[in-house]
């Protein structure tokens, strides 16, 4: 990935990166590719019905990393007080779709691999959201 390339050459930021930030941008867009992958193949199963909950969570999740990854590389002024809650709406999307995936874990391949990746992004976006500086708090 390009993302602390990226990050580091922003004019603002004077080549200084918040790691955290950094790792949480990564394993969100890491997490959105999986939970859309996961969605379309619980598509593919025969027991469709009984994974409906499953997909929702799924494009759900998808679309709170994908959101979370583009505002969290966005580095000219700030808005930390949204940064933080998109980041703690993605921890608990991420939270509940891992949940969700791990219960069909032992039936579906890509239910696991896409619990496992919602756990690794819930855990990066808490660590990012605790170096947030916002005002609310």
């Amino acid at each position: 990935m390009h993302t602390e390339a990226m990050i580091r050459s922003h004019p603002a930021l004077n080549g200084t990166v918040d790691n955290d930030l950094l790792h949480c941008i990564e394993a969100c867009l890491d997490c959105a590719q999986t939970c859309t992958s996961c969605a379309d193949a619980c598509l593919g199963e025969q027991n469709v019905d009984d994974l409906r909950q499953c997909i929702r969570l799924n494009l759900d999740c998808a679309d709170l990393c994908l959101a979370t990854a583009t505002i969290a590389s966005r580095r000219t002024g700030s808005n930390g007080e949204v940064l933080r809650a998109v980041i703690l709406a993605c921890r608990d999307a991420c939270r509940a779709c891992a949940a969700e995936c791990g219960r069909h874990a032992t039936m579906h391949e890509h239910c696991r691999v896409c619990a496992d990746a919602c756990r690794h992004c819930e855990d990066a976006c808490a660590t990012a959201a605790d170096g947030i500086k916002s005002s609310l708090q």
